[in-house]
């Protein structure tokens, strides 16, 4: 059911931030993921989705609620703005990882969940993405913040997020990713059409494969964060 005000219904939507719309440093960080004679280098590879993270966490962080409080200093008392809002940082395994820490970097008492999510091999239109394991606090009244690379169907942003609302509801969601593309973009705005949603994106590209890889995106984020794995 959509909002109502003096008897007309609004239908609110999700807020999308796509950074690529400006010119930041973020996108020296993207053209490093995506060159072919970087990426090779893991560690480096890595730290550009960790830098990421930073810049993308310090534009979230001026969403969030602040109070003043007052801290002693070795002179006298400082009042300064601080966060109140209980934040929590979740991301899908393994590629998520390093997006995460730079989460962290940034909000360093935010406490941290985790969901394994996987998805076979096949064409689009057959993909299936599996939930296997999940580790979090309690989400009820917190603002989760939910970090993955690549937006691609967005099955594993809302599969992650479903598993993780069995340990309660946030009050705000921030969906934040790297790579992404419109169909997966407009599959998020169906299934979130909420103004205590916004999605934090670096780059939009424009289509799909008939793999469900993002075009011309990166690659697979995962193995090039930590290596190839074993098929099933």
């Amino acid at each position: 059911m959509f909002p109502e005000h003096d008897g007309i219904f609004f239908r609110t939507i999700m807020k999308v931030i796509n950074f690529a719309e400006h010119n930041t440093v973020i996108n020296n960080y993207i053209a490093e993921l995506r060159d072919v004679s970087i990426q090779k280098n893991r560690a480096w590879f890595r730290q550009n989705l960790r830098r990421i993270g930073h810049a993308m966490a310090f534009e979230v962080s001026k969403t969030l609620t602040y109070s003043e409080k007052t801290v002693e200093t070795p002179l006298a008392p400082a009042r300064v703005n601080t966060t109140d809002d209980r934040i929590v940082i979740g991301t899908v395994l393994r590629a998520g990882l390093a997006l995460h820490e730079g989460f962290l970097d940034v909000f360093s008492d935010a406490d941290s969940a985790f969901v394994s999510a996987y998805r076979k091999e096949g064409r689009k239109e057959n993909i299936e993405i599996c939930v296997e394991y999940i580790a979090s606090p309690d989400l009820n009244g917190c603002t989760f913040m939910l970090v993955d690379p690549m937006l691609a169907t967005g099955g594993s942003f809302n599969l992650a997020y479903q598993a993780y609302l069995t340990k309660g509801t946030p009050a705000h969601l921030h969906i934040c990713a790297v790579i992404g593309c419109e169909e997966g973009v407009q599959r998020l705005r169906e299934l979130f059409p909420s103004d205590d949603v916004t999605l934090w994106i670096a780059a939009i590209d424009p289509v799909l494969n008939e793999k469900a890889y993002i075009v011309p995106g990166l690659g697979d984020a995962g193995d090039l964060c930590y290596g190839d794995k074993l098929s099933d």
